[in-house]
């Protein structure tokens, strides 16, 4: 198939690039910079500079390619998280999945693509049942007023993309990343691991809310799966073994030659940094990706964090 990536430069998007292209597919990608065409050349795919929030931008791009699909990755997340910098990447990041999803479902329509396959996350999925849900969770209706906005934006992505009528819409919730390329890894100047390093990144509270990880290989191979194959709808796609922020850090820690994470009481993390890390760190909740699994037969390569951690932060 052809396939139009937006956000291929991103830390999902390269492996995506470099799976799609291994399996025989056609591949546009888009990046907002000119520095990192190269490397989407050097994966195999034809590289193209476009801003998503640039409707005819967008709108002449896709109608070049002519593809069969689109594929939206686009996130502004990168560089050092400095409190400044989190929330300037946030609203960023909330026009990419509001504005930048509208452009290129619009586009896309414009040329009859067939499937649309869009990036959500896991992280504000609401906790209802126990501690770990499946698709049929909705997001957090009522979350802490610093994370609204970003609540928001996946929801009017999730509602976009899954309700389209002219093609089949496909949006994907995804555990948090680690390995290559996502600051989660071993490699020098990693932003997440240089904060674990420095034990920067602590245990909030009791550490009581349920994570679920994946290897960013997993995640590109099981957005692979979607785009050849999978259902309108939402899919979940996480590793198997969902565990508490408590657990789950140290391992990390330890992982990167570090000293474990310092515990610290939620009500200072709010006054300095708001209730959404303290919520998800607290509160969160895990997903299942059971569906997945079933309909599509994706197995990740790594289906615990514990030997991803150990194995994949290379």
């Amino acid at each position: 198939m052809k396939i139009f990536i937006a956000g291929a430069s991103g830390a999902i998007g390269r492996p995506l690039v470099a799976q799609l292209v291994a399996r025989g597919h056609e591949v546009v990608g888009t990046t907002r910079s000119a520095a990192k065409t190269g490397a989407l050349r050097a994966l195999g795919a034809e590289a193209v500079v476009v801003d998503a929030l640039d409707a005819g931008a967008v709108a002449e791009a896709v109608a070049k390619a002519q593809p069969e699909v689109i594929v939206n990755q686009l996130t502004a997340i990168g560089g050092r998280p400095t409190l400044r910098e989190v929330k300037r990447m946030a609203a960023a990041t909330n026009r990419l999945r509001t504005e930048g999803t509208d452009n290129l479902l619009a586009a896309g329509r414009a040329v009859g693509v067939r499937t649309f396959v869009a990036q959500s996350n896991a992280i504000w999925v609401e906790r209802t049942r126990g501690p770990v849900v499946d698709e049929n969770g909705g997001l957090d209706p009522d979350p802490p007023s610093d994370a609204a906005p970003a609540v928001a934006a996946l929801r009017h992505l999730e509602e976009a993309v899954t309700g389209i009528g002219w093609a089949d819409g496909i949006a994907i919730r995804y555990g948090a990343f680690y390995g290559p390329g996502t600051g989660v890894e071993e490699a020098p100047g990693a932003v997440m691991a240089e904060l674990v390093r420095k034990r920067r990144v602590p245990i909030i509270g009791g550490g009581g809310a349920t994570m679920s990880w994946v290897h960013i290989d997993d995640a590109a191979s099981a957005t692979v799966a979607a785009i050849e194959r999978g259902r309108p709808g939402l899919y979940h796609v996480a590793d198997d073994e969902p565990a508490l922020a408590r657990d789950v850090l140290p391992v990390l820690a330890r992982a990167l030659g570090a000293k474990p994470p310092r515990r610290v009481p939620g009500w200072p993390i709010r006054l300095v940094a708001g209730q959404a890390p303290v919520h998800m760190m607290t509160k969160g909740c895990g997903i299942s990706s059971e569906k997945i699994k079933r309909e599509l037969g994706w197995t990740p390569r790594y289906p615990s964090w514990r030997t991803g951690f150990a194995e994949g932060l290379r």
